[in-house]
Order: structure tokens, then C-alpha cells, then sequence
């Protein structure tokens, strides 16, 4: 599981930090990539996480249901009166939920938006999208103000406007894969003002309207991350660097997006390492 964020946009917890925030980080990551595995049915029918949560093989076939036992064990993790809680994941989470002081809320909208995924698959407007991410991204930048001590209302404001971004990057990485789900997170407002169909989405290549959609949405990301990018400089130290990497991380998938022609469907353009690099580094020097 935690071997996943390597594959991340942006680096999730690096070797610079200090080595109690890396721990930590790598726990809030563990968990957030768990729950979306559960909500995307990516573990196997039966398993080993569906037998620690006290799911029989039925029961692990429904994503509900694991979601449902799974935000009964992260509640454990926050009751300081009974055995804690039985998943491993959750073991090594409860240490930082401690000595960082956080709080249920930003765990439990992560688990409330991959509910949402099982009963809404398509969004109407971009306000609706907003929502989602709104428990889909955002409680990861605050989790992190958090684990370092940092927040304050304008570093949250400034924190949910990157990971918003960073979001709607990943999905328009992920426009096939993601209808290949069933899903699609381009709101069918801006699909229908372009004139784009799901079946337009379905083919191997994307047509010139298709292209032009996922421009007007990366342009859209683009201008939450130059909204976000002031707490980057708000901050100072190693933790500094930690936030350049995330809104790197993001200006350079959308530069991958602009450089495959806004043409998403063939498979997500993903950055180079050089070209992460050259985007820290970009920020660093606008925000220093």
C-alpha cells in the first residue's frame, strides 16, 4: 500500500523532512490510499484487509459495507477507552493522530467522498465537482498543516485551493481509466458547452473537442494552484520545500497534460522526475 506513492504527482513524504513528519505523513498517506482502494473495489474479495475489519467474503464484496467497517475501526483510533483499532494501517496511524492533535473530520471526509464515488458517477457542474473535492483532496492538505503545526484559516484557504487542483489534475490524467469505472469527473455542463460525448471519451485518442475540454479544465487547475501557491511562501524551512514539491507536483502533470496536446485518452502523461525538479525549483525562487 505505502509503496504506492512513489507514483504519486508529487512526493508524498521525502527523504528532507524531518523524520518524525515523514513518519507521519506516510501514515495520513497510508490511509487516504486505502480507502480509496476500498472504494475503487481494488482489493481482493475476501482478503486480508475484509478479515481484519470482522468482513466475511460477502460482506468485502460490497464497498459500502467495507467502507462502513473501516470508518467504525478509524473511530477507534480516536477512542481512548477501548483496544484500538484492528487494522495495521490504523495501528500505525494512531500514534500521529495523537501526538499531531487531528481530528476525525478530515479522515472521515476522505471515507465520506468514496461513498459518494459508489452512488455518484457523473457531476453536473463544476460547483458539484468542487464539493467533491472538497472531501476528496482537501482533507489531505489539512491533515498535513496539521502533522507540522502550521495551520492557520488563509494556509487552510491557500491548502484546499492546491489540493483541489491537484485533484482535478489526476482526474483529467485519468479520463480513461476512470470512465473505464464508470466514472467521470469533467462536469457535464462544460462537456455538453463543448460538445463532447461520453462515447467521445470511450475512443483511443481524443478528438479536437476533447482536447479543447481538457484545456479549459487543466486552465482551470492551473489558476487554483497560482491561488494555493502564496502558502508555499507563507511557510519556512524544510516544510517549505515539502509544499513547493506538491504545487510542483501539480504544475508539472498539467505541463505532461499540455505536452501530450491536452490529448488525456491514450493514457495519463505523467512528469518526468527533471521536470518535478525544474517546477520546485520555479516556485521556490517566486515565492522565497
Amino acid at each position: 500500500m505505502l509503496d504506492k506513492a512513489a507514483h504519486e504527482n508529487f512526493p508524498v513524504a521525502p527523504f528532507f523532512v524531518p523524520r518524525a513528519w515523514r513518519d507521519d505523513l506516510m501514515a495520513v498517506y497510508g490511509y487516504a490510499r486505502l480507502v480509496d482502494d476500498i472504494g475503487d473495489g481494488d482489493l481482493p474479495p475476501g482478503g486480508r484487509d475484509a478479515e481484519l475489519l470482522g468482513l466475511d467474503r460477502e460482506q468485502s464484496d460490497d464497498r459500502v459495507a467495507m467502507l462502513d467497517a473501516f470508518e467504525a475501526d478509524l473511530l477507534r483510533v480516536f477512542d481512548r477507552t477501548g483496544t484500538g483499532p484492528r487494522h495495521p494501517l490504523l495501528l500505525r496511524l494512531r500514534p500521529t493522530v495523537r501526538r499531531c492533535g487531528l481530528t476525525p473530520e478530515p479522515f472521515l471526509g476522505l471515507i465520506g467522498a468514496n461513498r459518494q464515488d459508489q452512488r455518484v458517477r457523473r457531476y453536473g457542474t463544476y460547483a458539484d465537482l468542487l464539493a467533491y473535492c472538497e472531501l476528496s483532496a482537501n482533507p489531505v492538505g489539512r491533515l498535513v498543516l496539521g502533522i507540522t503545526g502550521t495551520a492557520t484559516p488563509e494556509r487552510t484557504r491557500r491548502s484546499d485551493a492546491v489540493c483541489t487542483a491537484l485533484q482535478i489534475v489526476e482526474h483529467l490524467q485519468d479520463v480513461a481509466e476512470d470512465l473505464r469505472r464508470d466514472r467521470v469527473y469533467l462536469p457535464a455542463e462544460d462537456m455538453e458547452r463543448f460538445r463532447v460525448t461520453e462515447a467521445d471519451l470511450a475512443r483511443a485518442t481524443g478528438s479536437a473537442s476533447v482536447r479543447a475540454l481538457v484545456a479549459y479544465e487543466a486552465e482551470r487547475a492551473r489558476h487554483l494552484l497560482n491561488e494555493g501557491t502564496p502558502l508555499v511562501g507563507s511557510v519556512h524551512g524544510r516544510l517549505k520545500l515539502l509544499l513547493a514539491g506538491f504545487v510542483g507536483g501539480g504544475r508539472a502533470a498539467l505541463r505532461a497534460v499540455a505536452a501530450a496536446g491536452h490529448d488525456v485518452l491514450p493514457g495519463p502523461p505523467k512528469p518526468t522526475k527533471l521536470s518535478l525538479l525544474r517546477e520546485v525549483g520555479a516556485t521556490l525562487r517566486r515565492e522565497g
